[in-house]
């Protein structure tokens, strides 16, 4: 058995902990008068990033950097560092583990199934979240979009699981349609969508599953009784 997990806002609140972070790069915003950048934020405009395969291979200090660069040309570096520190000092001191991560994460240890993490960002912010959420010794690869040069709007890093980690049951659990159960149905294996994080309450078309947290995943996964011909 095959199991190919997402970590952001799968097995941790990323989404929770970016709004919170967010919020306090406004309030900066407020006090140096960056009204353009508070406009962005508030409204939601880093949405049209979603689809451009660039941004998920960048972490979201990297992203902040980016969008201060176009909204303010003559920003000092100075201040654009100031304001990246905090963002990852904000953000790492909000992370947590989802309650049903490590049970989840056990589980499957204990079915004896092979894990791998697939995952879109830079390599630095990910491994970190890994080693301050003390899981990376559940996996049995960790795939990231920085380092392969593919993010998970394509199959790729999918597929390179599969290759590394071959198995006529496979199952891929994550909580974006279009990225984790596009990427599931493109390698043939079961999708399990979780319903939480910045995606929750978009529609899904290509899961098989759609679940509310991870007991629910791994309840699936034990029952499925699913074999690839």
């Amino acid at each position: 058995m095959l199991v190919i997990v997402d970590l952001d806002d799968t097995l941790c609140n990323t989404w929770g902990a970016g709004r919170k972070t967010l919020l306090k790069v406004i309030m900066y915003a407020l006090r140096r008068r960056r009204f353009r950048l508070i406009r962005y934020f508030l409204f939601r405009e880093y949405r049209k990033l979603e689809s451009f395969d660039r941004y998920h291979k960048m972490d979201m200090s990297d992203v902040i950097r980016e969008v201060l660069m176009k909204i303010y040309p003559d920003i000092q570096s100075k201040e654009v560092e100031e304001i990246t520190s905090l963002v990852e000092k904000e953000f790492f001191s909000r992370l947590r583990l989802y309650p049903d991560a490590l049970p989840f994460l056990e589980g499957l240890r204990k079915m004896g199934a092979r894990v791998v993490l697939i995952t879109d960002s830079s390599s630095e912010w990910q491994r970190k979240k890994l080693k301050m959420l003390g899981i990376e010794g559940f996996f049995d690869d960790v795939i990231i979009s920085e380092e392969t040069g593919y993010s998970k709007l394509t199959p790729h890093n999918f597929k390179l699981a599969v290759s590394k980690f071959g198995d006529d049951e496979v199952y891929v659990v994550g909580d974006r349609d279009e990225t984790d159960m596009a990427g599931a149905k493109a390698i043939g294996a079961v999708g399990i969508l979780v319903r939480r994080g910045y995606f929750k309450g978009r529609p899904s078309k290509n899961a098989d599953y759609v679940v509310h947290d991870l007991f629910e995943a791994l309840e699936v996964i034990r029952n499925a009784g699913w074999n690839k011909n």
